[in-house]
């Protein structure tokens, strides 16, 4: 992975957390947190889905593999920012 897949992925996984946080307002914490938890999640998701034999062609060089490291990106930061939210919203006093 080079240093622009990289950054391709965390821009990726804050808009996906940003966007998880805007479309389901109960998953939530705020758009900052949401973003910096998409951060984390689009490099995460795209870690754990270059372990999947079948994605990892579509993961590894340059080109047209930006595309598959953004959407990973995006989905990654997005679901990371779902349970985290999720977690909160069960964990705060009722």
């Amino acid at each position: 992975m080079d240093f622009v897949g990289l950054i391709i992925q965390l821009i990726g996984g804050a808009a996906g957390g940003v966007g998880t946080g805007r479309v389901a307002k109960n998953v939530s914490i705020n758009p900052t947190v949401d973003a910096i938890v998409g951060l984390i999640g689009g490099a995460g998701g795209t870690w754990l889905a270059g372990l999947i034999p079948a994605l990892a062609p579509m993961l590894a060089g340059g080109g047209t593999a930006y595309v598959g490291q953004a959407v990973t990106g995006v989905v990654g930061g997005g679901v990371l920012t779902a349970i985290v939210g999720l977690i909160k919203n069960m964990a705060a006093p009722k």
